[in-house]
C-alpha cells in the first residue's frame, strides 16, 4: 500500500488577518499539509485569495509546509504558472471546470507541481476514472465546492470506495464537513488525505483532533491492506 494517512487544515477557517501564523501553528499542532481554497465569484460563487496570497504565505512559512491548492475557478489553466511560481506544491482543479482534462495534467506537471482532479458532488466517480492513472491524488467533494461551514454528504462515500478499489494506492482526499464525527465513515471508504477546517482550527486543541483524525484513518489503512 503506497498510501498514508495525511491531515490538511483548510486554512481558510483560520482568522485570515493572521493567515502567516495561523499556517505555523497548524503545522506544529501536527498538520501533514495545507489544503489552501481558490475561489473566482465565478467556478463558486465564493471570493478568496490569489497567487500574490501564496508567495507571501511561502516567504512567511518556509518551504516545507506542502501546499495543496484547490483551485475552485472557471479557468484552472490561467494559473497555473502562477501558483507554481508562488511556491505550490499540489495543483488541484475540478473536473467540471476545464474541457480539456489530459493538457492541464500535463502542463500542471511540466511546471513542477504534484496534480490533484477534484468532482463536486454531482460529477460521478465514472467521470474521473480515465484521469486516475495520471494524477497523483482525486479529491471527492462532500460538500459544495464555494462555503465552509456544511453539512457532511454521507452518500459520496461510495464514490471514494469505488475508487479506492479501482485505483488501491492513489492519494483520495475528502474536503467539507469532515471532522471526528464523521472520520469513521470517510476512512472506511478509503480516504487517506483529510481536509478539515473548522473541526481541526475553531477547536481549542487542534493537535488533539489532528491527532485523533490520523489515527482513525492509519488504523483503517492497516485493517483494508490485513483484509486484502
Amino acid at each position: 500500500m503506497a498510501y498514508m494517512a495525511k491531515i490538511g487544515p483548510s486554512i481558510l477557517s483560520s482568522n485570515l488577518a493572521c493567515l502567516g501564523s495561523e499556517c505555523v501553528r497548524m503545522m506544529e499542532c501536527g498538520a501533514d499539509y495545507l489544503h489552501l481554497d481558490v475561489m473566482d465569484g465565478h467556478f463558486v460563487p465564493n471570493l478568496t485569495f490569489g497567487h500574490p496570497m501564496v508567495e507571501c504565505l511561502r516567504k512567511s512559512v518556509g518551504p516545507d509546509p506542502f501546499f495543496d491548492m484547490h483551485m475552485m475557478v472557471s479557468r484552472p489553466e490561467q494559473w497555473v504558472k502562477p501558483m507554481s511560481a508562488a511556491g505550490a506544491n499540489q495543483y488541484t482543479f475540478h473536473l467540471e471546470a476545464t474541457t480539456n482534462p489530459g493538457n492541464l495534467i500535463k502542463e500542471i506537471r511540466e511546471a513542477g507541481m504534484k496534480v490533484g482532479l477534484a468532482i463536486k458532488p454531482g460529477t460521478t466517480v465514472e467521470e474521473l476514472a480515465p484521469w486516475a492513472n495520471q494524477i497523483d491524488m482525486a479529491l471527492v467533494m462532500t460538500v459544495e465546492p464555494g462555503f465552509g461551514g456544511q453539512k457532511f454528504m454521507d452518500d459520496m462515500m461510495p464514490k471514494v470506495s469505488w475508487i479506492r478499489s479501482q485505483f488501491p494506492s492513489l492519494d483520495i482526499e475528502v474536503d467539507g464537513g469532515v471532522g471526528p464525527d464523521t472520520i469513521h465513515r470517510c476512512a472506511e471508504a478509503g480516504a487517506n488525505m483529510i481536509v478539515s477546517g473548522s473541526a481541526v482550527i475553531g477547536n481549542d486543541d487542534p493537535r488533539s483532533v489532528i491527532s485523533l483524525l490520523r489515527t482513525v484513518v492509519s488504523e483503517a489503512i492497516q485493517k483494508r491492506s490485513l483484509d486484502r
